[in-house]
């Protein structure tokens, strides 16, 4: 029966994570040479390759899987260390990657991970993505855990509904005035909008349902969360923001509902299907935040 030794597993993961050999020979302490001779010991192992020699590397589909091994290995050894009572990282934190959309990030999500860090010793990896995007971290092995809006489960994950962050579109009282007064429908097609991104279509899922093509009004690109509200409050243009950025922002009257249905996202919480004692303390922090604070599914 073929076997995939630990040590050439681990070695993977870590030259992935580093984008380079020498990056990961620092990191093991061997020199990039040998770090090689893991990897290619490891190919012919397997009979594939497992890794692109990009600027950085990249894991091949069969490097994911072994990936995605090391890092369930090294947990589980964890775990069965500190059931042992030994100090499983010998005083280091563990690291613990995970997978978040940005206006999580920026509303909800850190609360729940500091509490975890203040009752173990672990260190969190935080990987941003679109909430569309993050379950392909999970397939990849780049992560343990997942934001995101895919209900059905990844291959070797469980998933748990968390909630759905709501949107509505708001603008400045002056911008609404200038650009979105009288016939709301024909003046959104000049009105500048405010997209995250090119993958962002929450703007785009709101023209639509408002009867107005996407494709007309002008568009600014405000690739980061909070600087995505701050431009919007300050009049940049017009876009669908969580209640969480907008609440305080309507009620001094900095900014106004433009009106029109909410938007809602349904958000799950997915991560590897294993029993491990830290990984379920994650999941239990993260689904009960998502749960107290996100709108109920309808």
């Amino acid at each position: 029966m073929m076997r995939i030794p630990f040590e050439l597993a681990e070695t993977l993961a870590v030259v992935v994570d580093g984008g380079t050999l020498d990056a990961a020979a620092q990191r093991l302490h061997i020199t990039p040479s040998a770090v090689s001779q893991r990897i290619k010991t490891l190919e012919e192992l397997l009979g594939r390759v497992v890794l692109v020699r990009s600027k950085p590397v990249r894991p091949t589909e069969a490097g994911s899987a072994v990936i995605r091994l090391a890092r369930q290995a090294a947990l589980l050894e964890h775990d069965t260390l500190a059931e042992l009572g030994a100090d499983p990282d010998g005083g280091a934190r563990t690291a613990v990657p995970l997978a978040v959309n940005a206006d999580s990030l920026a509303t909800w999500f850190l609360p729940p991970l500091t509490r975890l860090s203040q009752r173990h010793p672990v260190v969190f990896e935080l990987h941003r993505d679109d909430q569309d995007f993050t379950a392909g971290l999970l397939e990849s092995g780049t992560v343990m855990g997942a934001v995101t809006s895919r209900a059905t489960a990844v291959a070797g994950c469980r998933v748990s509904t968390l909630g759905a962050m709501r949107y509505e579109a708001v603008a400045t009282p002056s911008f609404a005035e200038e650009w979105l007064s009288g016939d709301l429908a024909g003046r959104l097609r000049e009105a500048p909008v405010v997209d995250f991104d090119r993958r962002d279509d929450l703007q785009n899922e709101w023209l639509t349902a408002q009867g107005v093509d996407p494709a007309l009004p002008p568009r600014h690109y405000v690739p980061a969360s909070n600087d995505f509200a701050t431009a919007v409050r300050l009049g940049l243009g017009w876009a669908l923001l969580p209640r969480f950025q907008s609440h305080e922002a309507l009620s001094n009257g900095e900014l106004v509902l433009l009106g029109g249905a909410p938007v809602d996202v349904p958000l799950y919480w997915q991560q590897w299907n294993l029993r491990s004692p830290l990984l379920d303390a994650i999941a239990d922090e993260i689904v009960g935040e998502g749960r107290r604070v996100l709108s109920p599914r309808a």
